[in-house]
């Protein structure tokens, strides 16, 4: 294996598997947008509800296609999830509601933060792929909101969620599995992945100083200093609440805050690499011995879920493959060919297409969780495969 052949294989991955799964089963064409699920077992579940982060997910995923491989039906898919979000996804009040129904219509009205940075995140990709001013002003707009309703200053830290009038909520919860703390790092990942993408387009001296405290929130607050690993939730006053190493998260966040390091100073991105190389070997200890990444550890009970969940692995490849690029380790670039041919030979479904939500410990594929949903999205994935694949 080599660099030429693995972009070979993940741009046939893109171009015939993933981006062709999406367009083919899961474009709603009599109420606009995308379905809302599909099970496991490949069966689709029109009724559905549409969650805000899967159609954010999709509509940076068919942009960021669309700037690399110029392919028009990829800006069509784009342009359709653009339409839909901008039309239905986005408050008047500001923000965005976390899910609507498969009519359309608002049903988990919440502001998770979470859901709000990935909408930035699309749609600063659309115009970035296409130059459209009204994806811009709204990517700006929701991060104004973001910032206006957030963000705690006396903490230093944002919020996880608020009420659809921006009222503080009891159960700020972004899912079921997490804990229902004041501050989490997911929301903070995510919001510096945002505000990277939107620095790029927009050069405002503010947002690059919000930027440039996301990334201290992680160097001084997120990233345990002892081991490296990412601390994952938080009380007010941002002591840790959960003794859990998440191995995707830590090595995901080596290479997000490399990217956002970058898009504001090559100093800066000189200072952070030995932090981001930290942050990458300590993910390493959740290899096993197949190149798969283990989801994660309780540090208090020793207990692993060794689950090799299909966005772990898709970040495995991505996050050791710009270790090398940013660090010239070869032995990061060997890490992310064994991965990819872990994914190759377990994760993708060659029947029903896309890749499976994981191979459990045992061995067997998990198909009771999603093949498209809430969660299921072409953005780990594809992302993954477009980080091999020059810009246009």
């Amino acid at each position: 294996m080599n660099i030429e052949q693995l972009r070979l294989e993940v741009t046939d991955e893109l171009t015939t598997h993933i981006l062709p799964f999406w367009m083919n089963n899961m474009i709603d064409r009599k109420r606009g947008g995308f379905y809302g699920q599909m099970s496991g077992e490949g069966m689709l579940v029109p009724y559905s509800p549409k969650g805000a982060v899967l159609n954010a997910r999709i509509l940076w995923t068919f942009s960021a296609a669309y700037r690399r491989l110029d392919n028009p039906a990829y800006l069509e898919t784009a342009t359709r999830a653009k339409d839909y979000f901008l039309r239905h996804f986005i408050d008047k009040r500001g923000g965005v509601f976390w899910s609507l129904t498969y009519k359309g219509l608002p049903y988990n009205t919440k502001k998770q933060i979470y859901a709000i940075a990935f909408a930035i995140y699309g749609l600063a990709e659309y115009y970035l792929a296409t130059r459209d001013e009204e994806s811009l002003a709204a990517a700006i707009r929701l991060y104004k909101d973001v910032e206006r309703h957030s963000f705690d200053a006396d903490a230093n830290g944002y919020i996880e969620a608020c009420s659809r009038n921006w009222l503080p909520l009891f159960d700020m919860r972004l899912s079921e599995r997490d804990a229902n703390d004041c501050f989490t790092m997911n929301t903070h990942l995510h919001l510096l992945e945002a505000y990277t993408a939107l620095y790029r387009i927009w050069r405002n001296k503010r947002l690059g100083e919000r930027l440039c405290n996301l990334i201290d929130i992680f160097t001084t607050r997120i990233i345990h200093p002892q081991t490296a690993h990412l601390q994952l939730f938080f009380d007010k006053d941002w002591n840790s609440t959960r003794p859990v190493i998440s191995y995707g998260h830590d090595i995901e966040a080596s290479w997000l805050l490399c990217e956002a390091a970058s898009a504001l100073s090559p100093k800066l991105l000189s200072e952070l690499l030995p932090t981001a190389c930290r942050i990458a070997h300590a993910a390493d200890e959740g290899l096993t011995s197949d190149g798969a990444l283990c989801y994660e550890t309780n540090t208090d009970t020793g207990c692993t879920d060794a689950d090799h969940h299909w966005w772990v692995q898709a970040e495995n490849v991505t996050g050791h493959y710009n270790l090398y690029r940013y660090t010239g380790d070869e032995d990061a670039l060997q890490k992310a060919f064994a991965a990819w041919e872990y994914i190759k030979n377990h994760l993708i479904d060659r029947q029903k297409g896309e890749w499976f939500w994981s191979i459990r410990a045992d061995g067997s594929v998990n198909t009771v969780d999603d093949k498209a949903g809430l969660w299921k999205c072409p953005y780990h994935n594809g992302r993954m495969c477009m980080e091999f694949i020059h810009s246009v």
